[in-house]
């Protein structure tokens, strides 16, 4: 302890204090983060569920079900779904019917109210029967009080409270519009409920968690196909997947930062083991063992570790505070308070960062021979090049795996890193040397500057990698956050629909098409659209099919939306197939979107089966097409021939154009169509706007630290040569060489260093824009000729800055003094 605290005060040990420390405040804040976003969708998901679980179909479940649930000790609670017009004798509204029964909600809390904008109340109960609460805006749109009756189908019921909040609300496009609770009792009277009706029948269940995977045990095998079995884990998926998104960039960030703090302990604990080679030996002429002598030192290590990580699990305690602030507005309004795994990670973190990256240098300082005292040239022979970068490597794989929590991404990232890194690491390689012409006939602050790199081009090379492939990160980052939606938007014509309309019923087609052209807007096809489940292909069921995450394995999970037509969209164009014509003798035809046919392997002439308001259809594939879903007009996955859907129960959807000096004509055409749900494209754009800001801000923020990391690199690398800069530098000044000279030669090769790092970051991040916008997100790709200017000469000025604070003892120190030292 004595010993560390003399390195202490030198100064020694600084630069890998600071890489520690980074790496562990990095680990620990997005594990804190991660680990509190977890623990709150996890707790949230049986709210957003109302339940544990859910059994869904669209037809009535079978009673054993809930027999059998009862009979194992689950808590059951029954559940109807479907949208009925509300009406009264001057208005009707669509709305979002739920019947339920006593038990409902089984987790999370039902709030209402006894007026608009009145006290909310959470309650336990339900409407009573002949009793209907409604949510507020459909008393508004009804023009009614509380207390007045409604009418639901043939039943009439009175209302009796406003519902404010339901824990299972559907948060999906076709959820729009206003939400209305009723008692099951009183469903069979509404008459609403035929064969063939668009309802969604559901059972809730609750209880513990062995006894809950026991019923799906026994229940999995019994599901038929149009039975969906939703679980806490499996909802919790489909909720946040913009914090999904931003946990796996700042995922991806922190792995960044936490290699460059793995590279820095690397360099400064060689230089650490380089500099008491002397006092290795003197200690072996006193009497210690090479075993004493290397435990010495690795008790130092030890002990510099455990204080460095203590520092970065308090900083990264308080760094995570600063992402939730960034990320607030996605994030849950209730985080649960910090755990205590995240500690356990960031420790990992740090101990394993030290062990991997500064051991092998150290071992070094065992084999010192006692003759050094006399022989100063006799140095410690290497330890295995296998044992230094196998030991990093595997340091390297755990971290990673520990961010990733998957094992072939990480093997992939590794690997394919280290071949982008060998690539990009020679065309750092050749830049350098591109510049040693030119540099060769400057002045001789220039040749003494760009002698240092062209000394040792392979450790130039490295620090122009590792620093250009920081500044790229933040380039990428900033490019997509300015460009992205300003590209989309500007590449759409300037008429492209900005309003969609929904659930249009079908006898209203021909006045609302005429409305729309009285206001003055341009508008797209009516299509109808009826919910369908795809559940065969070839007789064969759809789920043997389909990887896991996979567009496919989505796509058989939920309805789709199905529609039918007799003409090809003007923005489609068929990739295989024919459409067809008039003659539809051969039975049902379907037309398939192409990712979706390619992720599910449907071909021409496959026959698909359909379970479409519990009825079973087959039709044909003719056709294969591809879809332009970024031009805001009706798109779908399947699309029928005239007459396949005939008879089953639809509503029309389009979207249209108006003018925003014509924007006062909606409230017209809301009036005259109550049923309809009118959804605005601007505000959802300026929704992903701000979701895209707060999580490119959150990067951003971590991406401070990658650069903070980065320069601790800059200043090991500078440390690993100090003394020889030194010893030059004393050589110099003795030959007549100024201070200002000194000075100007260290800030040009820092600042030519961070020139080619700039410079080759411009590259990197324009073909990476590129391949995104060409294969990715299918946009226009433009270079970007500002930052071709910019980013050079920021990045020469930051690590210039940055190398001259580092070398200022070289020009500071008395070259008599080194002189004398180094004898």
């Amino acid at each position: 302890m004595r010993l560390l605290g003399r390195e202490w005060r030198s100064g020694e040990l600084r630069v890998l204090v600071l890489a520690l420390l980074i790496a562990v405040t990095i680990s620990t804040a997005i594990s804190f983060f991660t680990n509190r976003l977890e623990r709150s969708m996890t707790s949230r998901a049986a709210e957003f569920l109302g339940a544990d679980m859910v059994i869904s179909s669209r037809s009535p479940l079978p009673d054993l079900y809930a027999q059998q649930a009862s009979e194992q000790g689950l808590q059951t609670s029954a559940q109807v779904g479907f949208s009925s017009v509300m009406a009264t004798d001057a208005q009707m509204q669509l709305s979002s019917v739920k019947a339920v029964e006593a038990g409902y909600p089984q987790r999370g809390e039902l709030r209402i109210t006894d007026q608009p904008f009145g006290d909310e109340r959470s309650t336990q109960t339900i409407p009573a029967p002949g009793e209907i609460w409604i949510e507020p805006r459909l008393l508004n749109q009804l023009e009614l009080n509380v207390g007045d009756s409604l009418d639901v189908g043939y039943a009439t019921l009175r209302i009796s409270a406003l519902v404010t909040h339901e824990p299972d609300r559907a948060g999906d496009f076709y959820s729009l519009s206003p939400s209305v609770l009723m008692n099951l009792a009183d469903l069979p009277a509404t008459r609403i409920v035929q064969p063939g009706s668009r309802v969604t029948y559901r059972l809730l269940l609750s209880g513990g968690e062995q006894t809950l995977n026991n019923y799906r045990d026994w229940l999995e095998p019994r599901l038929e196909v149009n039975q969906k079995l939703t679980t806490v884990t499996d909802d919790n998926r489909q909720i946040g997947s913009a914090l999904d998104r931003a946990n796996q960039f700042l995922g991806l960030s922190s792995i960044a930062a936490v290699v460059l703090a793995g590279v820095a302990v690397a360099l400064s604990a060689g230089r650490f083991a380089v500099r008491h080679f002397d006092a290795s030996a003197l200690l072996r002429c006193m009497g210690l063992s090479r075993h004493q002598v290397l435990k010495l030192f690795l008790y130092q290590l030890l002990l510099l570790g455990t204080l460095a990580t203590a520092a970065g699990l308090l900083t990264g305690w308080l760094v995570q505070w600063g992402l939730i602030a960034l990320l607030r507005d996605l994030l849950p309004p209730d985080l649960p308070a910090p755990g205590l795994k995240p500690l356990w990670i960031g420790a990992a973190t740090g101990f394993t960062a030290l062990i991997g990256f500064a051991l092998p240098p150290l071992l070094r300082l065992g084999r010192v021979a006692p003759l050094r005292v006399l022989r100063r040239d006799l140095a410690p022979m290497p330890s295995s090049s296998w044992l230094i970068y196998g030991l990093a490597l595997f340091a390297l794989c755990l971290l990673m795996w520990q961010f990733t929590g998957n094992l072939s991404l990480t093997l992939s990232m590794v690997f394919g890193g280290a071949a982008a890194a060998v690539v990009l690491g020679v065309l750092a390689w050749l830049l350098l040397r591109s510049f040693a012409g030119p540099l060769g006939r400057a002045g001789l602050a220039w040749r003494l500057g760009s002698g240092e790199l062209l000394k040792q081009p392979s450790a130039a090379a490295t620090q122009i990698l590792a620093f250009g492939l920081i500044f790229m990160s933040m380039l990428v980052v900033v490019i997509l956050r300015t460009e992205l939606l300003t590209t989309w938007q500007d590449q759409l014509p300037p008429d492209s629909p900005n309003h969609f309309a929904l659930n249009i019923l079908p006898d209203e087609a021909e006045a609302f098409a005429a409305q729309l052209e009285s206001i003055g807007a341009s508008s797209a096809p009516l299509y109808p659209v009826t919910p369908g489940r795809l559940v065969s292909i070839n007789e064969q069921p759809v789920r043997e099919q389909v990887t896991k995450e996979s567009q496919g394995e989505r796509a058989i999970n939920r309805d789709l939306s199905l529609t039918w037509s007799a003409d090809l969209a003007a923005d489609n164009t068929l990739r295989e197939g024919q459409w067809w014509g008039e003659q539809t003798a051969e039975g049902p035809l379907v037309s398939v979107e192409a990712d979706l046919a390619d992720s599910l392997g449907i071909k021409l002439g496959d026959a698909l089966g359909f379970v479409i308001a519990g009825q079973t259809l087959e039709a044909r594939v003719s056709s294969i097409r591809k879809v332009e879903w970024d031009n805001f007009t009706p798109n779908f996955y399947m699309v029928f021939s005239p007459g396949s859907l005939d008879n089953l129960p639809a509503s029309l959807l389009t979207s249209f154009y108006l003018p925003t000096s014509e924007r006062d004509s909606l409230r017209q055409l809301t009036r005259a169509f109550p049923a309809m749900t009118l959804l605005e494209v601007e505000p959802i754009l300026e929704q992903i706007r701000s979701i895209l800001a707060q999580v490119t801000l959150a990067v951003e923020y971590v991406l401070v630290f990658v650069l903070l990391a980065g320069l601790t690199v800059l200043f090991a690398a500078l440390q690993a040569t100090l003394d020889q800069r030194l010893y030059q530098g004393a050589l110099l000044r003795t030959l007549g060489a100024k201070k200002a000279l000194l000075r100007r030669a260290n800030w040009l090769e820092f600042s030519l260093l961070g020139l080619l790092s700039g410079l080759m970051a411009v590259v990197a991040s324009e073909l990476a824009t590129w391949a995104l916008y060409r294969f990715a997100l299918d946009l226009q790709w433009q270079p970007h000729l500002l930052f071709w200017l910019l980013t050079p000469l920021c990045a020469a000025l930051l690590i210039g800055f940055a190398g001259a604070l580092g070398t200022r003892a070289v020009v500071n120190q008395s070259p008599m003094r080194l002189i004398n030292r180094s004898h």
